[in-house]
C-alpha cells in the first residue's frame, strides 16, 4: 500500500519561559538566576515517532490527555513544524483540529461557510453549489445566519463538519470534535468518515471514544508519554490500551505510588467517618492520641491547609 502520509523520527519540542516575580529587581540584583529562568527550558510533546498511513487507510491516534496525539496530527496538517525528523504527506489535506478552527466569531454561520470552504480549497461557485447541502447536513436552521459567537460547542461542531462533509481531500485529519455533538449528529459524521473512506480518501482521526475508533479504523496509533507504545490492529491494540487504562483506573500504575496515597480530613465533633484504606480523619485541636470521638487527634492547627503530616 502506497504511504501518503510519512511521520518519521519525530519529535517537537516547544520552548518554556518563566515569568520572573520580582520583575526588574531580579533582572538587576540577580541578573544570572533571572536569566537562567528564561532560557534552557523546553517542553517535549512527543519524541521521535515513527509510522506510515497507506492510501485509503483510517488510522486512529490514541492516548491520555496530553500524550502527544493533537501535535502528531497538527504536524500532518502542516500547521506546527517538526523540531528533529520529517513529515510528508501526498494530496489535499482537509483538517479539522479545533472547534470554531478557521472561522471568525463576528461572521454569521453562512458567511463562515464561505470562509472555511475556501481556506479548505474549494472555489466559491463551488461553495454556493453545495451551499445547501452544507445547510441542511449542519442541522443549525435559521441560526445559520447569526454571527457564530452565539453558537454553543455543538453548534460550532456542527457547523465545521457540515463544511469538511462536502469538500474532496485525499487526507482528512480529524481531532476529537465528535465528542461535543448531539448522539445523531455523531452517528452522521461517523457515517460521512464511512463514506469518505469507501470513496478512497485516508483517514487520521483522535478520539478517546475506543467504539467510534473501531467503527471506523483499520489500525492505531498508540502514544503513551509522548512517545510510540504500541502500533497494530484496531482489535488489538485497543484491547491493550483497555486493560492499560482499566490498571490505571485500580490503581496499579499511578506512577506506582498509589498505597502510598493518603486522604486526611479534619473533625471537630463526633462523624461519619468514610471507611477507606486511604482515608485518615483526625480529630484537630487535639494532642495525637485516640479520643472521644473515635479518631487520631492532631493539635497543629484547626486549618487543614496548615497540616504537614507523614
Amino acid at each position: 500500500m502506497e504511504p501518503v502520509i510519512n511521520f518519521s523520527h519525530v519529535t517537537k519540542e516547544y520552548p518554556l519561559y518563566h515569568h520572573i516575580g520580582s520583575g526588574i529587581k531580579d533582572l538587576v540584583f540577580h541578573p544570572k538566576r533571572a536569566f537562567q529562568l528564561l532560557k534552557g527550558r523546553k517542553y517535549l510533546a512527543i519524541e521521535d515517532i515513527t509510522f506510515t498511513v497507506g492510501k485509503g487507510e483510517a488510522v486512529a491516534l490514541i492516548g491520555r490527555n496530553g500524550a502527544g496525539k493533537s501535535t502528531s496530527l497538527g504536524l500532518v496538517a502542516g500547521v506546527i513544524k517538526p523540531t528533529k525528523g520529517t513529515v510528508t504527506t501526498q494530496g489535499r489535506v482537509a483538517s479539522m483540529l479545533e472547534l470554531g478552527g478557521g472561522f471568525h466569531p463576528e461572521l454569521t454561520g453562512r458567511e463562515n461557510i464561505y470562509l472555511n470552504a475556501t481556506l479548505l480549497g474549494l472555489r466559491r461557485k463551488e461553495v454556493q453549489q453545495r451551499m445547501d447541502r452544507i445547510i441542511e447536513f449542519s442541522e443549525l436552521g435559521d441560526f445559520i445566519d447569526e454571527p457564530i459567537r452565539v453558537y454553543s460547542s455543538g453548534m460550532l461542531a456542527k457547523l465545521g463538519f457540515s463544511v469538511i462533509s462536502q469538500v474532496e481531500p485525499d487526507i482528512l485529519i480529524i481531532d476529537e470534535v465528535l465528542a461535543v455533538g448531539d448522539i445523531s449528529f455523531q452517528a452522521k459524521c461517523i457515517q460521512t468518515i464511512r463514506d469518505f473512506k469507501n470513496k478512497g480518501v485516508t483517514i487520521l482521526f483522535v478520539s478517546h471514544n475506543m467504539s467510534d475508533v473501531e467503527k471506523i479504523c483499520d489500525r492505531v496509533v498508540w502514544i503513551e508519554n509522548h512517545k510510540l507504545r504500541e502500533i497494530g490492529s484496531a482489535e488489538r491494540i485497543i484491547e491493550l490500551y483497555k486493560q492499560a487504562s482499566k490498571q490505571a483506573s485500580n490503581g496499579l500504575i499511578i506512577g506506582n505510588k498509589m498505597n502510598s496515597i493518603k486522604i486526611y480530613t479534619c473533625h471537630h465533633k463526633p462523624s461519619a467517618f468514610l471507611n477507606a484504606s486511604i482515608i485518615k480523619p483526625l480529630h484537630v485541636g487535639k494532642a495525637n492520641t485516640y479520643n472521644d470521638i473515635g479518631c487520631e487527634g492532631d493539635d497543629s492547627g484547626d486549618n487543614i491547609s496548615f497540616k504537614i503530616v507523614s
